[in-house]
C-alpha cells in the first residue's frame, strides 16, 4: 500500500486533485481498483495537509441481486459511510436494449447515477479507481476501435452537474493494486460480458506489444502525459 500511497500523493500534488474542505464520493464497484482507491484515500486522509471528507457510493447494477455486505463491513472498518444506489442497469443494457457493445451504455448509466448520488450527498468531487493501465488501454481502444487519439484525464470538470472527477491512481500500475488485493474484500465481477470486451482486447494488444518491446507500456504512458503530446503535426 505504501507504493500506492506514494504514487497517489504525487498525482494529487501534481494535478491538484484534492483541496481543503472537499467532500469526495468514491465510486466503489466492489472490484480491486475501486477498493484499493478507497483504502488509499482513507490512509491519505490521515496525513494530507488538506482536510477532506470521504463517502463511498456503490451503484448496484443487478437490481438487488449482489451482496455488498463485505463492502459495507470494509467501509465501517475505514469509518467511511457507504451508500448503495439501486438500479436495473444490467436489465436495461442486456435484456431490454440487447446492446451488442454494452460497455458504453452501461458506463454512462452507472456514472450518471453515481454523479446524481454524489450531488445528493453534498459532494463536490467524484473519485474513480482508474489507474495507469486503464489510461493506456483507453488510449488503445480509442485508437484501434474509434480511429481517434483520446483517453481520460486525471482531473475533469462536469459542467452539467457541477462536479469534478478525479483519478488519484493515475500513477499506479495494475500490478501495484494486485499486490494489495489480499487485503481487500473484492467481489466477483457479475457482468455478463466480463473478459469479452473491447477493453480486454486492448489488454491483449498491450501484452503482445510489451512482450515484443519491453517497457513499451511505460513509454506509451509517458507519451500520453508528456507536455508536448499534442505536437502531432
Amino acid at each position: 500500500m505504501q507504493k500506492i500511497l506514494s504514487a497517489m500523493r504525487k498525482a494529487c500534488e501534481e494535478y491538484q486533485l484534492i483541496q481543503a474542505d472537499d467532500k469526495i464520493a468514491v465510486g466503489v464497484s466492489g472490484g480491486k481498483d475501486s477498493l484499493a482507491l478507497l483504502a488509499a484515500l482513507a490512509a491519505y486522509q490521515r496525513f494530507c495537509p488538506q482536510k477532506f471528507q470521504l463517502v463511498a457510493v456503490t451503484v448496484d447494477l443487478s437490481n438487488g441481486k449482489m451482496d455488498y455486505s463485505k463492502i459495507q463491513e470494509f467501509c465501517q472498518k475505514l469509518k467511511i459511510q457507504h451508500h448503495i444506489v439501486p438500479s436495473n442497469v444490467f436489465e436495461v443494457v442486456f435484456d431490454i436494449r440487447k446492446e451488442k457493445n454494452p460497455c458504453s451504455l452501461c458506463a454512462n448509466l452507472r456514472r450518471g447515477m453515481l454523479n446524481s448520488a454524489a450531488k445528493e450527498l453534498g459532494c463536490n468531487k467524484v473519485a474513480l479507481g482508474h489507474h495507469q493501465d486503464d489510461l493506456i488501454e483507453t488510449f488503445i481502444m480509442s485508437l484501434f476501435f474509434e480511429g481517434r487519439l483520446s483517453t481520460f484525464k486525471p482531473l475533469a470538470y462536469l459542467s452539467k452537474v457541477n462536479l469534478h472527477v478525479i483519478r488519484p491512481l493515475i500513477y499506479c500500475s495494475e500490478n501495484d493494486i494486485i499486490s494489495v488485493v489480499n487485503d481487500l474484500p473484492v467481489l466477483q465481477n457479475a457482468c455478463p460480458v466480463n473478459h469479452a470486451t473491447q477493453r480486454e482486447q486492448a489488454k491483449n494488444i498491450l501484452k503482445i506489444l510489451n512482450k515484443k518491446y519491453p517497457a513499451c507500456k511505460q513509454k506509451l504512458f509517458n507519451a500520453i502525459i508528456h507536455k508536448e503530446r499534442y505536437n502531432l503535426f
